[in-house]
C-alpha cells in the first residue's frame, strides 16, 4: 500500500526518503502532513528547543478581552489570536 517517497528538507534542502514505514506509522498516528525535514535536521531542531534556545514570540492582540499578548507564531490578519487565558476559557 506505501511506497518510499523522496521528499526535499524545507532547512537544508537535501533529498531523503520517506519510507513505507514511517509512512504507516504516520497513518496510525493520524498524522495529516508528510516530514517536511530530513533527520538531520529534525534532530538539529529537537536539540536547539531542548538547549533551552528562547522561541520567537511575537506580539498580539486578543481577540476576545483585548490585551496585548505574545503568541510563538506569527499572527494572521484572518485568524483570531486569544491570550493565553481567553484561550483555556475556549478549550473548556
Amino acid at each position: 500500500m506505501y511506497e518510499d517517497k523522496t521528499l526535499v528538507c524545507k532547512d537544508c534542502g537535501a533529498e531523503f526518503v520517506f519510507t513505507a514505514g514511517e509512512q504507516e506509522f504516520y497513518a496510525e498516528k493520524g498524522f495529516q502532513n508528510e516530514p517536511t525535514r530530513c533527520k538531520a535536521c529534525r534532530q538539529a531542531r529537537k536539540a536547539s528547543r531542548a538547549a533551552g534556545a528562547p522561541r520567537q514570540m511575537y506580539d498580539a492582540v486578543c481577540a476576545e478581552c483585548g490585551k496585548p499578548t505574545q503568541v510563538p507564531f506569527e499572527p494572521k490578519e484572518d485568524r483570531p489570536v486569544y491570550c493565553s487565558e481567553c484561550f483555556a476559557a475556549r478549550r473548556v
